[in-house]
């Protein structure tokens, strides 16, 4: 199976950008904890134009990060993985699992308690930092596996994209998502028009996030919006979505991702931090992810493939899914990010980051050790 040049830079992309996630994962709660903690944190939430920096980083520099998600799907659509209805329908079924279940385990420790809007938080997947892993192993990884996992993390975007628009909205003023909505029909006109030109598509999207932020909608929605109305043309490295796609990897890997994790993880851990992790809320996170993710994911893949509707990789193996599916316990980036919306209280929003390092780190360990022993070497 051939690799496209697109896919493979943004495989090595993601690669290094789920390392250096990690190494800032873990300067930034050293910093938290230090004898410059309150300066630290403290920095985050200056203010600027009103709100914090980590406030324009979450609203804003997001929302560049899913302009690359919509860019990329949008490719998987037309040219990729997902362009053959039988090869969609594996990752895709998945996917499914992989969100459902997890949420359903959250929901069992919390359905009708005050934390019960957290049940999107371990329905996500962290694209980083799972293909970050899934590459320390080097030349023992199947093309297929890598593909199936980027297209399940893509479509668990996706899915976790459309939770927050439905799910995460708390109060809608129609008049500035209507602007927001025509613009974006402008947009799509531009490009039936056959308007080829970024600027007019770049400013039309800075407009339609002001709009939308305005609106009540979360603004990052409108990067996956903008990301459609792109045109894409035949997918040629001389589309204008192939372009722009190009040009984004290396500041969304290098720059905002890693921004976004400083941000959110500068945590200050308290002398009884470990008696958060005994709430309903850190028990559904952490049992969400390590053992719903996996078991969702292999489980409905499994029934899919049982029931004729997808069919297993001829060059991989069930034990490959399940291995996959532990990678895909490792929320962090997402999961952090659907916390900010769910919860408003500071104590809950630290635990619950908490909770998904913890749980996070031990779906990349597990996941890891479990693919290292099943898979051969090439």
């Amino acid at each position: 199976m051939k690799l496209s040049k697109l896919f493979k830079e943004f495989y090595e992309s993601e690669k290094a950008g789920g390392i250096i996630l990690l190494i800032v994962t873990i300067v930034s709660l050293l910093l938290a904890n230090s004898p410059i903690q309150s300066n630290y944190i403290g920095f985050w939430q200056f203010d600027v134009g009103g709100h914090s920096i980590t406030h324009w980083i979450n609203d804003g520099l997001m929302a560049i990060f899913f302009l690359l998600i919509g860019l990329e799907l949008e490719r998987e659509i037309y040219k990729g993985e997902l362009s053959d209805i039988k090869n969609a329908s594996f990752p895709l079924i998945g996917a499914m699992g992989g969100f459902l279940l997890p949420a359903a385990i959250f929901l069992l420790f919390n359905y009708g308690t005050a934390t019960q809007s957290g049940a999107g938080i371990p329905m996500a997947t962290d694209i980083a930092f799972a293909i970050g892993i899934l590459s320390l192993l080097g030349n023992k990884v199947p093309i297929s596996l890598k593909i199936f996992l980027t297209a399940l993390a893509v479509m668990d975007d996706l899915i976790a994209i459309i939770v927050i628009a439905i799910f995460y909205t708390k109060t809608i003023i129609w008049t500035n998502l209507l602007i927001a909505l025509a613009l974006f029909s402008i947009l799509l006109l531009l490009n039936r028009l056959k308007v080829k030109n970024l600027i007019p598509y770049l400013l039309g999207g800075i407009a339609m996030w002001y709009f939308m932020y305005n609106s009540g909608v979360h603004a990052t929605i409108t990067g996956v919006l903008l990301a459609f109305a792109i045109p894409f043309g035949n997918g040629d490295k001389n589309s204008t979505s192939y372009i722009l796609q190009h040009v984004l990897h290396k500041p969304v890997a290098f720059i905002i991702l890693p921004l976004f994790a400083i941000a959110n993880t500068g945590i200050a851990i308290g002398a009884d931090w470990q008696d958060g992790l005994g709430e309903a809320n850190s028990i559904g996170i952490i049992a969400g992810l390590i053992i719903g993710k996996p078991l969702g994911i292999f489980a409905f893949a499994f029934l899919g493939a049982s029931l004729g509707l997808c069919k297993l990789p001829e060059d991989l193996k069930w034990k490959n899914i399940i291995g996959v599916g532990l990678l895909g316990g490792i929320g962090f980036t997402m999961s952090i990010f659907i916390t900010i919306l769910a919860y408003e209280d500071a104590t809950l929003i630290n635990s619950s980051k908490i909770a998904i390092i913890i749980a996070s780190l031990a779906a990349g360990i597990v996941g890891f050790l479990f693919l290292k022993m099943t898979l051969k070497t090439r």
